[in-house]
């Protein structure tokens, strides 16, 4: 799993930044729900899951902002 993230991490910005967009932004979620259960931290997981159904409405904007200054979406670093 750990793998996954690192090729996502590792994708152009101009991707990561067309996967900020609001619908598609779920596949940040499901990242973040991978790379939290593989690291075995349950608060983490449980804010992960919480990112997808009702924090999307507003996790695709802090993402947006996350990835123009980090280069990775929010709790995938």
């Amino acid at each position: 799993m750990k793998s996954f993230i690192k090729t996502v991490n590792s994708w152009p910005l101009i991707v990561k930044l067309l996967l900020c967009i609001p619908v598609v932004e779920i596949f940040y979620g499901i990242c973040r729900i991978i790379n939290q259960a593989s690291k075995g931290n349950i608060l983490l997981l449980i804010v992960a899951i919480l990112t997808v159904v009702p924090g999307a409405a507003f996790m695709w904007l802090l993402d947006l902002v996350w990835v123009l200054f980090t280069g990775h979406a929010c709790l995938l670093g």
